[in-house]
């Protein structure tokens, strides 16, 4: 009995090992501006039928810089077929060091689809830490949650 729950204990410390970010020896990278696409899925689909699962996105922009402020310039939002659903920014945005802003799109909003995606834009008059820009989807129904993350990636860079 107690060979297969170890064996569940080191399975699952396995999966945590090569699932968790390096940390401390990662560099942090400098840029001056870049246009990054960020997944996002307003909903995934589940079960034998293959039910659309409603999910909330938080598009999360935060300037890791700490003494430099950033300026966001585009923040699109496309649907799974390439379509523009919205453009949430109509003047630039300046976002203090250290500081983040957010996008919000409801639960019930499903206009992104299961292949939704941002595209973010910024810039800054010098070089700064490059911002950590990422989706989080976040749904519940009943009983049940899903919740989970996508980072942005970079598609031209200053």
């Amino acid at each position: 009995m107690r060979i297969p729950c170890l064996r569940h204990i080191i399975a699952a410390l396995f999966v945590l090992t090569i699932a968790c970010p390096a940390g401390a020896d990662e560099t942090m990278w400098t840029a001056k501006g870049q246009r990054l696409y960020v997944p996002a899925y307003s909903h995934v689909y589940q079960g034998a039928k293959g039910r659309p699962y409603q999910l909330a996105i938080m598009l999360s922009i935060r300037n890791v810089d700490e003494a430099n402020p950033i300026t966001i310039t585009t923040i699109k939002y496309y649907d799974d077929h390439g379509a523009l659903v919205k453009d949430h920014l109509t003047e630039p945005m300046v976002i203090a060091p250290m500081a983040t802003r957010e996008v919000y799109i409801r639960e019930r909003d499903s206009s992104g689809g299961s292949g939704a995606n941002f595209i973010v834009s910024w810039e800054s008059p010098k070089e700064v830490h490059v911002p950590v820009v990422q989706t989080v989807m976040i749904g519940t129904a009943s009983t049940q949650g899903i919740s989970f993350v996508c980072d942005g990636v970079i598609l031209e860079e200053k």
